[in-house]
């Protein structure tokens, strides 16, 4: 926990016939609100604060500008279930353990999540949109966590038929709802509202592209991009592809790329589409920060942006998460502390940030302190531009959903190199890449005399990382 506190001060004045000194006791800096918004399905490049030379994401943008940008931010399962279970929790899934089809997240780590802890500390709690975990003993535990919560129907479509018969999109009800929260809201009491969309996520059961099928996307958007001619996919060669052993050529990755990449006229289609989505939830973000400043709540809210995994767009031949490309695991981070002088934002940072670290960050900023359990940590000092000694130069990553055509495996993801052992083929089937030489990932280095010594390392700390989480 770190406390900003006004050092008291002994104030002495001196009168002609005696000295009078009066001590001021120490004053706690009133805490600080914060509004969490996160996105589904989106890797870290799809801003355009990031580079990216079609997206508009002007809300997110104006955040990144004034607050800092983190490069280099990953999540450690490339699944939005177990990815938003460590998020709440600050735990690998292989400490969790929470994922599709696996029993609800512990009551030893609901209790330590973040909202329970702030809600504990004298926070008001809210949360609305795509929860995506489920919880043990859900109805006593949730009002634990939340003193708004407005989960998002498991299944809902995108758009929701209203009294008058208009349609209105989920991202903007979404908003609708973040909005009448923060109406609520005074600056007596401080607030966490976490919002999270099920936008840029497709709707799998409809294969039909575009609005009325795979990617819907809010009228407010729907002229956007509408002359623009999508580039094709990096790494679109299918010789890449065609590298892949069968039982990745033969995934969920392949089968859904030809749901929504496969053919020119879909490909063009799903990413105006997918695009919109994305300035979809921006306008929306735009809308419920306007309402902080309204309530005159904007200088003390701390905003905190992020997604839920990254995302394959055509890519290698595939579609969706999952593997250990980075492509999966990399999302983009932006945090936003208007307290923060103007000399000290824009900044980017490129230290390597997880998901698992978020709710470190978050009960640091409250000032409540961080669960010894957590195994992400706090990103303060970062931000702060504090001195560090010693920082992550790697992490542990992993994908265990019991899916037949999800191949489970572990990893590590370094500074330099990547490893992958997807440890359920027959033969376990290994990646090792060199990102200095080969940043795209597309030659497996497993079978090189030169890299022998560094295969077997990180072979072992694959192992070694995995036992010390799973402790």
């Amino acid at each position: 926990m770190r406390k900003s506190l006004k050092l008291g001060v002994g104030l002495c004045i001196l009168y002609t016939s005696f000295v009078s000194c009066k001590t001021v006791e120490p004053v706690e800096e009133k805490k600080p609100n914060i509004l969490f918004f996160l996105v589904d399905d989106q890797k870290n490049d799809m801003l355009s604060v990031a580079g990216h030379p079609i997206i508009k994401t002007p809300t997110v943008d104006k955040l990144a500008q004034n607050g800092i940008r983190f490069a280099n931010t990953f999540v450690t399962t490339a699944i939005c279930a177990a990815s938003r279970a460590s998020i709440l929790t600050g735990l690998y899934e292989a400490k969790h353990n929470y994922t599709f089809g696996k029993p609800p997240i512990k009551t030893e780590f609901t209790t330590n999540t973040y909202p329970y802890l702030l809600k504990k500390a004298g926070y008001n709690t809210g949360f609305v949109g795509k929860f995506g975990v489920k919880v043990e003993y859900k109805d006593s535990i949730i009002p634990q966590m939340f003193n708004y919560f407005k989960p998002s129907p498991q299944n809902a479509p995108y758009f929701e038929i209203l009294d008058d018969g208009s349609r209105r999109h989920s991202a903007e009800i979404k908003g609708d709802q973040a909005v009448d929260y923060l109406k609520k809201q005074s600056a007596d009491q401080p607030f966490c509202l976490s919002i999270s969309f099920n936008a840029v996520h497709a709707v799998d059961g409809n294969k039909t592209p575009g609005n009325e099928g795979h990617y819907p996307y809010p009228k407010a958007v729907a002229q956007m991009y509408e002359n623009i001619e999508m580039p094709k996919p990096n790494l679109n060669d299918l010789e890449i592809y065609e590298n892949h052993p069968d039982f990745l050529k033969e995934s969920l990755n392949r089968e859904r790329y030809f749901w929504r990449w496969d053919t020119e006229e879909k490909y063009q289609t799903n990413m105006r589409a997918y695009y919109r989505m994305i300035s979809g939830y921006d306008n929306v973000m735009k809308r419920v920060i306007a309402t902080l400043e309204e309530k005159g709540l904007a200088e003390n809210t701390i905003i905190i942006y992020t997604a839920d995994n990254g995302y394959y767009m055509g890519n290698r031949g595939f579609a969706g998460k999952w593997s250990h490309y980075e492509e999966s695991l990399r999302v983009p981070l932006v945090i936003y502390d208007p307290r923060k002088p103007k000399q000290e934002v824009g900044k980017v940072s490129d230290r390597m940030s997880l998901n698992i670290d978020i709710p470190a960050t978050i009960l640091d900023y409250a000032g409540v302190p961080v669960p010894s359990l957590y195994q992400g940590v706090s990103l303060l000092p970062i931000v702060n531009n504090e001195p560090i000694h010693e920082w992550r130069n790697s992490f542990f990553c992993e994908h265990k959903f019991n899916n037949s055509k999800i191949p489970k495996y572990i990893g590590i993801r370094g500074e330099r190199y990547v490893y992958a052992n997807y440890y359920e083929q027959s033969p376990q089937y290994e990646y090792l890449h060199d990102l200095e030489k080969d940043p795209s990932q597309v030659i497996n280095l497993v079978g090189d005399t030169e890299y022998i010594e560094v295969l077997e390392e990180m072979r072992q700390q694959a192992v070694t990382m995995e036992n010390q989480i799973k402790k």
